[in-house]
């Protein structure tokens, strides 16, 4: 069964009594809520994504619930919780949505050891995927929300899943965090993507979510192998300028935006090694999302090597 295939009073009934099971592969999330907004969210960005029995096996048990007490009133806020354990600080209720998704995020990032996590996106076409890490604000999740909406398949904008066994990489094709000026850009980029209502005032300013496409979502479960890794750069009304980028920085880099590298020891090192010895390594300077699909396309048409 499907999110679309039930009501939102249907969804608010499994949220409220904590029986709401979500796959997102390679995982499954059980999630709580009693913040009545969050059902429709769902609806709206998971409606394509498989809802487990209630019984099953969950990997992540998270709830944002409203926080009691008589400031409920006037100024309602939620908090996360992950296994019955509040975590973070609380949020105003309207961040709901979001604190689910950043909460999954860090649920994944300090928890999926079988995977070398990298803060990156992921995306693929023909069968080779780009990895594409960076820090806050260089552009990665605009630059994929609009690779994704140009035909590549979305693996994830946040989390890549690195099999330390396979070589493969895993993603959740779960929606697409944006940010700020990112939000406008992509609607009017891709005006068919459908997104949540704008929140401001969060820590990472105005934030919305884009539902990721159909077909990304029903290849969830199809890794992929890894052929570029490439360090993304928005500079306003920059040229699109894909340079080769030297295999000991880049392996800095990776080490640096993931977040068990030091759990995995000599392993993590090695992974790290592996991963780029199968990719590679580039710098992309961009200003226009035009101009990036159009290097991408080039790119995705060159031979493997």
């Amino acid at each position: 069964m499907k999110v679309s295939d039930l009501s939102e009073s249907d969804l608010r009934g499994l949220l409220k009594q904590g029986n709401l099971l979500l796959q997102i592969s390679p995982f499954v999330a059980r999630i709580r809520s009693d913040v009545h907004k969050v059902a429709h969210e769902i609806a709206l960005m998971y409606g394509d994504f498989t809802v487990c029995q209630p019984e099953g096996f969950a990997d992540f048990h998270v709830e944002v619930a409203r926080e009691a007490g008589l400031r409920r009133w006037f100024y309602p806020l939620a908090r996360f919780a992950f296994d019955g354990r509040r975590s973070f600080v609380p949020l105003p209720a309207a961040q709901a949505f979001p604190m689910i998704e950043w909460g999954l995020n860090w649920c994944v990032a300090a928890h999926a050891h079988q995977y070398l996590v990298i803060h990156a996106a992921v995306i693929e076409k023909g069968g080779r995927a780009a990895v594409l890490p960076a820090p806050p604000g260089s552009g990665k999740s605009t630059l994929c929300a609009g690779l994704v909406n140009r035909g590549w398949r979305l693996l994830s904008d946040e989390l890549a899943l690195y099999d330390l066994a396979t070589g493969l990489i895993h993603g959740m094709a779960r929606p697409v965090n944006l940010k700020n000026a990112s939000i406008d850009v992509i609607r009017a980029f891709a005006p068919e993507a459908v997104f949540t209502v704008p929140v401001p005032d969060t820590t990472k300013g105005t934030v919305a979510l884009m539902r990721p496409p159909s077909a990304s979502v029903l290849r969830a479960q199809e890794p992929v192998r890894a052929a570029w890794i490439i360090l993304p750069k928005y500079e306003a009304n920059a040229e699109a300028v894909l340079s080769v980028h030297g295999k000991a920085e880049t392996f800095m880099l990776v080490a640096e935006q993931s977040f068990n590298y030091d759990v995995h020891g000599l392993r993590g090192f090695n992974a790290v090694a592996d991963l780029l010895d199968q990719c590679a390594s580039h710098t992309f300077t961009y200003g226009h999302l035009d101009d990036a699909v159009r290097v991408f396309e080039r790119l995705a048409a060159e031979p493997a090597s």
